[in-house]
């Protein structure tokens, strides 16, 4: 009996953890193909754990793995003895160092990019650069240097690549007519961790700058920290890599050969040791009503993280009272989201306003769709950011920006030149805006699957803005902040971290204060800012927070407004909270502590 093969299938790291949920042992598969495994995502991680798993049950599946060599050995210990196979590079990239450290590395790129343009010499340009936002003032100041340069030397066309999320962003749309008619160098911009990103034949020059950015989530403030410093020796390798085919292909170090063996660690520690893993606890605990419960990680996470995480999804209400998966749970678990984000979705049902929180979902899950204006522009992006800003926050203002972009697509006669240029107009990122486009079609999709209703869109009515309100603190209420002394100074409610409004708020761009705000982010830099930021009121907050969440709360002045407020309800009320105290007591008698009912391995 002849059998079809069934034909190939792409997809991300991500996108077959999810298949799991529903196909644990990967039925369909006989050959599984992990690439890019040295860049140690979580979802690499988890997958590397499970699919260790799935062998054993399947002697028949085939995994191949596809990884820098710094990984091969780690890997041949962890899965035990199997076949390696080494591809070497066909050619040896000429390396330039730099004579000495770059005060700048960003402005220093910028010079070589130009320089090796006007040199004349043909072939595509790779420039690896320190963060995000850096890809996007290279982008800008590449396209606004355009008009001062030779037309002889050909065009510069600035392609950006993002490491997160790159799966969901659209190509960028080329005018061929207009490729035939001059030379066009594209210029790759992308971060330390782009290189798998790379997949164009034609790079002859690759400038490393030798600095990248990476945050560290620190679960005790429920934080991240974004640390700036030096790569590593195996991506400094890995960025050589990208010239393997090209015979006279050259790679510029802005940083000396000495930096390399002195400065340079032979490798970043692994994502999972470092991110907030609410998510993959939340997607392990799916997995363990399949019998896939204890993961034997290649490197072990954090056992502080783990448990933070555990605690958050209790206080989320997805864990039942034996440390299982709730009802609630694995609901949440079906949306690939941060489990916060999926518990205000799911609010939403009950508060009828899930079109309007969908959007929000989707513009907080993709990038920041606000660019950093150049330098004399300032005022400029501000006047035009103000005509999307709502009263209500930020969260509401995402929902006009996206409205705005909505009705800017369907009005334009030449869609795509048209939506850029709106969004150039007014200072926003249409890559972002696309994908927040794409995951918020992908999130209705999954609305409909697991058959929630999807209330129609009533957004501005004084009821739906509260609605919304009550969704967004059904799930971040572990993300309120207070303005401790009326200049902007944000206490954090779960500890005394103090932030400041980001310079995208629509409050910071107002010169509005709320005294009290739900925010979606806090990121500790230089700037410790909090981002996407609503005004909420305590009495919403003693409303829809759980009480044993409230009782665990360090002592503060915030804590005791809020106890002042719990206090003045009606007698019913009071009573009700009363009792509610009263059973937290008793249940402390006979503590079930989350390190005793939650086993993750």
């Amino acid at each position: 009996m002849l059998r079809l093969a069934r034909a190939p299938r792409y997809c991300t790291d991500d996108m077959l953890q999810r298949e799991m949920m529903s196909t644990p042992l990967l039925n369909y598969y006989g050959v599984i193909i992990l690439d890019d495994v040295h860049e140690r995502t979580v979802a690499t991680d988890a997958l590397l754990a499970l699919l260790k798993d799935v062998l054993l049950s399947r002697p028949e599946l085939r995994l191949v793995i596809l990884t820098a060599p710094h990984m091969s050995s780690k890997l041949q210990q962890y899965y035990g003895s199997i076949p390696l196979i080494r591809v070497e590079s066909k050619h040896q990239a000429e390396v330039v160092y730099s004579c000495s450290i770059q005060k700048d590395p960003f402005l220093s790129a910028l010079r070589l990019l130009f320089e090796i343009h006007h040199s004349k010499e043909k072939g595509d340009i790779v420039v690896f650069l320190a963060c995000e936002r850096e890809i996007e003032k290279a982008h800008q100041m590449i396209r606004q240097e355009q008009s001062n340069l030779n037309p002889d030397l050909g065009e510069l066309i600035p392609v950006p690549l993002y490491p997160i999320k790159q799966d969901l962003i659209p190509k960028p749309h080329q005018d061929k007519q207009k490729a035939c008619k001059k030379y066009r160098r594209k210029v790759l911009l992308t971060t330390s961790f782009g290189e798998s990103l790379i997949r164009i034949k034609n790079v002859t020059f690759v400038i490393d700058g030798g600095v990248g950015t990476r945050k560290v989530y620190n679960p005790r403030i429920r934080a991240d920290s974004v640390i700036t410093q030096p790569i590593s020796k195996s991506q400094a390798e890995m960025h050589k890599q990208i010239l393997g085919m090209s015979s006279s292909g050259k790679i510029f170090c802005l940083y000396p050969e000495e930096f390399t063996y002195k400065e340079m660690k032979p490798h970043l520690p692994a994502k999972i040791q470092e991110s907030n893993l609410r998510s993959t606890v939340l997607f392990l605990k799916r997995m363990d009503i399949a019998g896939f419960g204890h993961c034997d990680f290649i490197s072990r996470p954090a056992p502080e993280s783990l448990m933070q995480a555990l605690e958050d999804l209790d206080y989320l209400a997805a864990l039942d009272n034996d440390g299982n998966l709730s009802e609630f749970g694995i609901i949440m678990s079906e949306f690939p989201l941060d489990p916060q984000l999926s518990k205000s979705i799911l609010a939403s049902c009950e508060f009828e306003c899930v079109d309007e929180m969908l959007t929000i979902a989707a513009m907080v899950t993709a990038p920041h769709c606000f660019l950093y204006a150049p330098p004399g522009t300032e005022e400029i992006a501000l006047t035009c950011w103000r005509k999307f800003s709502h009263p209500a926050g930020d969260h509401f203002t995402l929902i006009n920006v996206f409205n705005a972009f909505k009705e800017a697509s369907t009005n334009s006669t030449s869609q795509y030149y048209s939506t850029e240029k709106w969004c150039r107009d007014y200072f926003l990122s249409s890559s972002a805006l696309r994908m927040a486009e794409i995951i918020r079609a992908e999130l209705v999709e999954i609305m409909k699957r697991i058959e929630l209703p999807i209330s129609e869109p009533d957004f501005g009515s004084k009821e739906n803005i509260l609605s919304i309100k009550k969704s967004l603190l059904s799930g971040y209420f572990m993300h309120i902040a207070r303005d401790v002394d009326g200049s902007g100074n944000y206490l954090m409610l779960t500890h005394r971290q103090v932030a400041q409004l980001h310079p995208f708020s629509s409050y910071y761009n107002s010169r509005k204060i709320p005294e009290w705000v739900l925010f979606h982010e806090f990121s500790i830099s230089e700037d410790n800012s909090i981002r996407v930021v609503s005004e909420i009121s305590p009495d919403l907050f003693v409303e829809l927070v759980p009480q044993y969440y409230f009782s665990n709360l360090p002592p503060s002045e915030s804590k005791d407004i809020l106890q002042e407020v719990i206090n003045h309800l009606s007698p019913a009320s009071a009573m009700k909270e009363e009792q509610k105290t009263n059973d937290d007591k008793e249940n402390e008698q006979f503590p079930t502590p989350t390190e005793q009912r939650c086993t993750i391995q």
